[in-house]
């Protein structure tokens, strides 16, 4: 779920960590003397990604790699730096998942992160847009109307659903851009700011003063109530509850809590999984890979997987999935089926003045796990707290076979990675700018929505908290018996 963003891997497209580079040796050297080492390519220049507000500039023969933010009103310092000393290995960052580009000719090459699916595309430009030559670091003293303008702007070139929230980003500017003045006051601006963005309803937007512990605004849906801690703490021991009153046998727990199992009667697997980042110290995605495979590992063996021992029933539980890597949840996918198939399609906003129009549509593949995999009956719990990587992992299964019976609650909603910013005065804010399309027929997202259960369930409910009753378990073990039958 969205949380206060304190590391930069929230940002799935700025804040990137390594960028390796790779290149084909030429066909007629291949064909005369047999494939010699790639070399690396001569990316030396200034990128523009298409979508994504980002202008990517490589130098010093491939060593050194930054960005910029920006928008028809202003152009800021990004976020990612990197630099590497071998010219044929990866930039890093610490605590940032690796990234690879791709060139695809001279001019054009493919961009991916190692934590994240799907590629951008990156063109080469003649040289930087104007005002980036003289872009500075942000300054806690910006004017505030510079402020207010790359705000508003920002949004108007990203945001994919003004119109589907019902919300006239316009008569938005309208309303609040003369209020502001160079003597605008810090607190009155950060609370019109969030009053902008409040009718989005939105929870991949939000805004933060990192230098103040009361400047923090997220959005959510409006029948939402985000948990706090001790909510939480409620929620993780009403369904250890549950589960225990349903005759566990074996209980696992990994990753601080965040990955549990248990087995139920009649050879019925419980799996919940509550995030797909944090599993260990610090924000590493590479070791949060290694602990959900690790997990994974333990749960799916080959004695629950095939033979007479094996699982005849799985309940994954995604109701209070906060979200985190989209490839980490495509890994919990990978573990659920024996053939490949198309999880979902992806494209980004692409035309500042029409938000009607996205880049191409990319397939995001599953492709099975090479190990034990579970292809039995499924039942997957959701509600409004399945969020961001725990719904693209709800819309992943909907095409598995076979397909899997949702019950509970509608998802929150949120599937676009969020795109990361600052503001001249060096706040921080997020917003969403793509997406997800079912892989049935192309078209159909559930922003805002969130992807229905086919079962409807109470989730959490407060009655059933104080009673220790689980309406969406009982019933997918209800559904499972009766799928043995």
């Amino acid at each position: 779920m969205p949380v206060r963003p304190c590391s930069s891997r929230a940002a799935a497209l700025l804040l990137a960590a390594a960028v390796a580079v790779t290149t084909a040796a030429g066909t007629a050297s291949a064909v005369a003397h047999g494939p010699r080492p790639a070399a690396p390519a001569a990316l030396d220049g200034v990128w523009r990604m298409d979508g994504y507000g980002t202008v990517a500039v490589v130098e010093d023969g491939g060593r050194k790699l930054r960005t910029y933010e920006t928008t028809a009103v202003s152009c800021l310092p990004g976020a990612l730096t990197a630099a590497r000393t071998d010219p044929s290995g990866p930039f890093r960052q610490d605590g940032e998942a690796a990234l690879t580009v791709t060139p695809q000719g001279r001019d054009t090459a493919r961009l991916a992160f190692g934590d994240n699916v799907g590629h951008r595309t990156l063109r080469r430009i003649p040289a930087l847009p104007s005002g980036c030559e003289s872009a500075s670091a942000p300054d806690p003293h910006a004017d505030p109307r510079k402020v207010f303008d790359t705000f508003w702007q920002t949004y108007a070139e990203n945001y994919p659903f003004f119109a589907a929230r019902h919300v006239d980003w316009n008569a938005v500017r309208d309303r609040y851009r003369p209020r502001i003045t160079a003597g605008t006051s810090k607190p009155e601006l950060f609370r019109i700011l969030s009053d902008m963005i409040r009718p989005l309803h939105d929870g991949h937007t939000g805004l933060v003063d990192p230098d103040d512990p009361a400047g923090y605004f997220s959005g959510h849906r409006q029948d939402t109530v985000i948990p706090d801690a001790t909510a939480r703490a409620r929620i993780d021991q009403a369904v250890a509850g549950s589960v225990t009153k349903a005759g566990a046998g074996l209980q696992r727990s990994w990753a601080g809590g965040k990955i549990t199992y248990a087995e139920l009667p009649g050879r019925t697997g419980f799996l919940r999984i509550t995030a797909f980042l944090g599993y260990g110290q610090g924000n590493d995605y590479e070791a949060d890979k290694a602990a959900l495979h690790a997990a994974l590992d333990e749960v799916f063996t080959a004695a629950r997987t095939t033979g007479p021992d094996a699982l005849r029933g799985l309940v994954l539980d995604l109701r209070l999935n906060g979200g985190g890597s989209d490839r980490l949840a495509l890994d919990v996918a990978e573990r659920l089926t024996a053939r490949p198939y198309t999880a979902y399609l992806k494209h980004a906003r692409d035309d500042a003045r029409d938000p009607r129009r996205f880049t191409p549509a990319e397939p995001v593949r599953v492709t099975p796990h090479d190990g034990p995999v579970y292809t039995g009956p499924l039942t997957v719990l959701t509600g409004r707290l399945t969020m961001s990587a725990g719904e693209t992992l709800t819309q992943a299964l909907l095409q598995r076979g076979p397909k899997p019976t949702l019950i509970g609650e509608n998802t929150q909603g949120l599937f676009s990675d969020r795109l990361m910013r600052t503001l001249p005065n060096g706040w921080q804010f997020w917003l969403p700018n793509e997406e997800f399309l079912s892989a049935k027929d192309g078209r159909t997202t559930y922003d805002g929505t969130g992807i229905a259960p086919d079962v409807r369930a109470p989730v959490f409910a407060e009655e059933d908290l104080t009673t220790g009753n689980d309406p969406a378990l009982t019933k997918a073990l209800e559904l499972l018996r009766a799928a043995k039958r």
